[in-house]
């Protein structure tokens, strides 16, 4: 049987019948060009850069690696020139900007055949990470895409990416669930609330723990719909069905909510968590506000009651931001008045507070360009008189509520009592972290309670005491349920106990029964880890501090109180991400989400969020083997490919462990 060279060869002879020509299927015949140099002698030509290889002499044919290697490696002097060592290849005359980009896989690359159901997978893993909408795999833009890059995969429906999604949600939270029981201790929960057009509520519950190596973490662990969000039940619902869902009953240690709760609603979560969980402190330490939305709802108030202010502030920026011709005469004009600002001008995001505070700020330190720009510019108008500017320049929130007037003393006010609730419901929990932070302990609570309440100070330092004393004795009698984790960190008397050969019980090199006696001999009790860790003294207060690796290196001497300052330093104070602390609108979700199953919706927010924390781990990984080349080591390199492949193969091997769900679902 002829070879595949000298088929080719054949292809190219010149007395070959015209019905015996077939196309060379060789990407490297869009660069190169057969050439007889003499009879029974033809070489290849590279189209690129004009130079010559061997092909065939006689029957002997030379193949087509080399000429591979010349494009595709980077060697051929053209390609180098025009595309900067990238191999970009094009239809004969070698340009790249007509023809599509195609790359040799290099011998270090896996050759990953086609798989449909791998096609299939990473269609729903692109619509989870990229919140596309399901019905994307219908629309004839996308089925034409797919169709022209890959004939042989069969297009899927809208209900069979449903159930691709909810499999991989599925598999995914396997992994999380192993990740969650494996930790030592106990779990806090954040309730944000979320609404829709349909009047409906959606409530997100994202879990907060710390592992064994002291790294926090979070999950989102649940997406509940509410058809009733403002009943008392709501949040108890959506917990218990967290608290079901992940088996965490006894491991629940605080909740904190975005959603405005009354009485009857904490209530309803204290009796559930009566049930589910036991209860520490009587439920002090269970049910906390997001200090973020108690911050918004203020600057809401505060912004809603200078709201004339605020807008003819925001008109004036929006005069010299939206013109050039404006803002070169605004700088030329804070040039000849002197003003030492360094603040730049910008119209303010209505969404999120913050940009309006620092779009006040730097307009009310430019006040005076302000002021003269109406007299050097006939076009603006409507300037803020010193009357406004005195308002937004209002911050001192003791003597404002004292102001006689009305304008400012009615919003310090309203501000002065949310702040106050704040306080009251979740000083507590606030305190006894500061304690548990080795620069402050209760030195500072001391320090900051006598400025708050004066004379009465050692009534409610005293509160804090007893309850930080309190808490501890709980986890003295009642450890936390026993993890394998927990179990090798926690039990460290049975750690120090061996059994010699002949099965005797020695600990502490045979000095029990000493103890014993130091203990029954001495009058004087011995100071427990709490009172100890609080009589030693402060730590300096370096800005790097980081108070979790302190636990992990005091955690042998303090067995106890580490555990306890663990679950307390997870407590998390706000519910929103880092990019949503400012919001002033409350979170909404999309029309198209809210017509989706309860189910689907689930699945599609919870495997976004573990999808992108192993999209993170994995760069991480990649970022690190990238930093063993730069070493330029032949050993360090075979060791990042090998890590390469290695990653590859993981990942190729997990997305080919299918669930039954992947079939087709009814909607």
């Amino acid at each position: 049987m002829a070879t595949p060279e000298e088929t080719a060869l054949v292809m190219v002879t010149p007395d070959a019948q015209p019905n015996k020509r077939r196309k060379k299927k060789s990407i490297v015949w869009e660069h190169f060009t057969i050439e007889t140099v003499s009879p029974g002698c033809r070489r290849a030509c590279c189209n690129q850069c004009k130079q010559s290889f061997a092909y065939s002499t006689g029957s002997k044919v030379a193949g087509t690696s080399h000429l591979k290697r010349h494009i595709a490696k980077g060697t051929c002097p053209a390609l180098l020139r025009n595309q900067g060592n990238q191999y970009t290849p094009g239809s004969g005359n070698g340009t790249a900007s007509d023809t599509p980009k195609r790359r040799y896989r290099s011998p270090s690359s896996p050759y990953i055949s086609f798989d449909a159901d791998r096609c299939r997978h990473e269609i729903a893993k692109m619509i989870i990470m990229h919140d596309y909408p399901l019905h994307m795999v219908e629309h004839s833009g996308f089925v034409t895409f797919v169709q022209n890059l890959q004939p042989r995969f069969g297009m899927v429906s809208f209900n069979t990416v449903q159930g691709d999604c909810v499999a991989t949600y599925l598999r995914e939270k396997q992994n999380v669930m192993k990740f969650i029981e494996g930790m030592p201790g106990r779990v806090c929960l954040t309730l944000d609330t979320w609404t829709s057009s349909q009047s409906l509520g959606y409530v997100f519950v994202t879990g907060h723990f710390i592992d064994s190596d002291w790294k926090p973490h979070r999950r989102i662990l649940n997406v509940v719909m509410e058809p009733y969000p403002d009943s008392d039940t709501a949040l108890s619902h959506a917990v218990a069905c967290c608290l079901s869902d992940w088996s965490l009953e006894g491991k629940l240690f605080s909740v904190t909510y975005n959603h405005p709760v009354g009485e009857p609603g904490l209530e309803s979560l204290r009796s559930l968590l009566c049930i589910k969980n036991p209860l520490i402190l009587n439920g002090q330490l269970l049910i906390g506000n997001c200090i973020a939305h108690t911050l918004s709802s203020i600057a809401k108030d505060v912004l809603w009651a200078g709201r004339d202010v605020v807008k003819k502030i925001r008109d004036s920026v929006k005069y010299v931001k939206t013109s050039e011709s404006h803002e070169e005469k605004f700088v030329e004009l804070k040039e000849q008045l002197q003003v030492p600002s360094e603040r730049s001008l910008s119209v303010d995001d209505q969404s999120q507070w913050n940009t309006t505070y620092l779009m006040l700020v730097a307009a009310s330190e430019l006040k005076e360009v302000f002021s003269c720009l109406d007299t050097s510019d006939p076009d603006y108008k409507e300037a803020p008189s010193m009357e406004h500017w005195r308002q937004v320049e209002t911050t001192d929130l003791a003597r404002a509520v004292a102001s006689e007037d009305p304008f400012i003393s009615v919003i310090t006010k309203a501000m002065q009592e949310k702040i106050s609730k704040y306080w009251k419901d979740c000083s507590l929990v606030l305190a006894i972290a500061v304690v548990m932070d080795p620069r402050f302990k209760m030195k500072l609570v001391e320090f900051s309670f006598s400025k708050l309440y004066g004379e009465d100070a050692p009534t409610y330092i005293k509160i804090v005491d007893d309850g930080i004393h309190e808490l501890f004795l709980e986890y003295v009698a009642l450890p936390l349920p026993l993890t394998p984790t927990y179990a090798d960190e926690g039990n460290t008397e049975n750690n120090m106990r061996t059994e010699d050969h002949q099965g005797t019980l020695l600990s502490d090199n045979g000095l029990t029964d000493f103890d014993m006696f130091i203990m029954e001999t001495t009058s004087q009790q011995m100071k427990s880890e709490l009172d100890q860790y609080l009589e030693e003294s402060l730590l300096p207060r370096v800005q790097e501090f980081d108070v979790l690796s302190w636990w992990k290196l005091n955690k042998l001497k303090y067995p106890t109180l580490s555990k306890m300052a663990r679950d307390i330093l997870t407590i998390p104070v706000s519910t929103a991400g880092p990019n949503s602390v400012f919001d002033t609108v409350n979170k909404e979700l999309d029309e198209y989400r809210t017509s989706l199953r309860p189910e689907t919706v689930e699945a599609l927010v919870c495997a976004k969020d573990w999808l992108r924390l192993f999209a993170d781990t994995r760069i991480e990984q990649l970022i690190h083997m990238d930093l063993l080349k730069l070493d330029d080591n032949d050993e360090n390199d075979e060791f990042g490919q090998q890590l390469e492949l290695q990653l590859v193969e993981e990942e190729s091997q997990q997305q080919k462990q299918e669930d039954d769900g992947l079939g087709d679902q009814p909607e």
